[in-house]
């Protein structure tokens, strides 16, 4: 498959990016699907139709609840109408849905015409919602980030709170895609999500009022002690450009030391990740390799070699919970390659490659193909990547303003706590 053909998304997310909920959000490569009249089922057509495979039970249980099927309850006494042809689309997209859900796998999934246009929308940077990205692990609907300044973070809803409830109804069992549905909304409307935290006695309800959320991308500061701080909030088509731009103000500034935040950067597209990464990295350095276990060749993605910076750049690179996939990829390799140590606490653990497989003109499937190795050819691991330094940044020390894990990073550049440091600053 040439990489121009397939769309590849690094999230939980999706990544939405997994699914990004920002809140914001092959099989049928050759199979299609057409009914018969009410009662026959369908026929499969399919030109790479498995030899080995059974498919009887299907259209006998297509066949039976098309015969037999009565609703538990109806609103009228009238008889029960024929079968229509968007019931029988409706049955198939459940039938797609199931066969992804049985490989119990949570970044795969199939996203009907509603769900598959509300995530093409959401990767284009602006809609409405509540601000952050969710997936389901260990087997829990669980917050990868809340973005910054979005009615989630506003409502302190913090990476790795879980998801108990959306407006009282169990996500127990529920898919990202079916939780993208019920909390995004239109502006000004309320959505009550009930909350786990580690730390909590018990679960909490937090009411978010959902808003119009612009994704930010980049955000660039000069810092006092020759220190230079690049928050980057996810990786989408203009990130590279936008953080070009940023880079060069820190080299124009002639500062030495830089802060890379990508605390809370859920992911995004393997291609800025790369094209990042390129600014620090010699040509043909190993950035990540997609492993695809044999279905076809691995897939080496290598830096660009734009290295533009000598031995005396002092780099860190902020991490936690909430960084996840591209962010990841980016860490483990300027760390690997000795350009950069990492602060904070463990990143959220996105070792795989999903690819949006189009299934029909208004359906695609979410697809879990690849596993990403970093360049020492080991897995992202499912518990994320530790860090150098660990740092906590618990809720009673961020209370007073203070930020422990930039703090950390100012502190091993020789820079003074970023607290009595924005009280100097220039």
């Amino acid at each position: 498959m040439q990489k121009a053909e397939r769309q590849i998304i690094l999230s939980v997310a999706a990544t939405v990016f997994g699914v990004i909920i920002l809140i914001m959000g092959g099989f049928a490569a050759g199979y299609l699907f057409a009914a018969r009249s009410p009662g026959q089922g369908m026929v499969l057509l399919s030109a790479s139709q498995p030899v080995d495979v059974d498919f009887s039970p299907v259209w006998k249980a297509w066949s039976e609840i098309n015969e037999k099927f009565v609703p538990a309850s109806v609103a009228t006494s009238s008889p029960i109408a024929t079968t229509t042809a968007a019931e029988n689309q409706r049955k198939v997209y459940g039938m797609v849905s199931g066969l992804a859900a049985s490989l119990h796998d949570p970044y795969t999934f199939f996203l009907p015409p509603v769900e598959s246009k509300q995530f093409t929308s959401d990767m284009s940077g602006a809609f409405e919602g509540v601000g952050m990205e969710i997936e389901v692990k260990n087997e829990i609907l669980t917050v990868v980030s809340p973005l910054k300044g979005t009615p989630a973070f506003l409502s302190g809803i913090k990476s790795g709170d879980q998801i108990l409830k959306i407006d009282g109804i169990s996500t127990e069992g529920m898919d990202t895609s079916t939780a993208v549905g019920k909390i995004r909304g239109p502006k000004g409307t309320k959505v009550v999500l009930t909350m786990a935290r580690e730390g909590w006695s018990a679960p909490r309800d937090i009411k978010v009022t959902r808003d119009v959320i612009s994704v930010p991308t980049v955000i660039a500061t000069a810092l006092p002690d020759g220190i230079f701080e690049i928050q980057l909030m996810t990786f989408t088509a203009n990130s590279p450009d936008l953080f070009r731009t940023a880079l060069r103000e820190f080299v124009e500034s002639g500062r030495t030391k830089l802060i890379l935040d990508l605390r809370g950067n859920p992911g995004g597209y393997l291609d800025a990740a790369v094209n990042i990464g390129s600014w620090f990295l010699p040509s043909g350095a190993v950035i990540v390799t997609e492993d695809y276990a044999g279905h076809m060749g691995n897939v080496i993605h290598r830096s660009a070699g734009y290295n533009v910076f000598n031995k005396n750049l002092q780099m860190i690179v902020l991490v936690d919970k909430g960084s996840a996939s591209a962010s990841e990829i980016l860490a483990a390799a300027l760390r690997h390659y000795g350009v950069a140590k990492l602060v904070g606490t463990n990143t959220f653990g996105k070792g795989s490659v999903q690819e949006l497989v189009p299934i029909t003109s208004d359906t695609s499937l979410k697809l879990t193909v690849a596993r990403w190795l970093g360049p020492d050819g080991i897995q992202i691991p499912r518990e994320g990547i530790a860090p150098d330094v660990q740092v906590e940044l618990t809720e009673e020390g961020h209370s007073d303003g203070r930020d422990p894990q930039l703090d950390k990073a100012l502190e091993m550049l020789g820079g003074k706590p970023a607290a009595i440091a924005t009280s100097t600053k220039p």
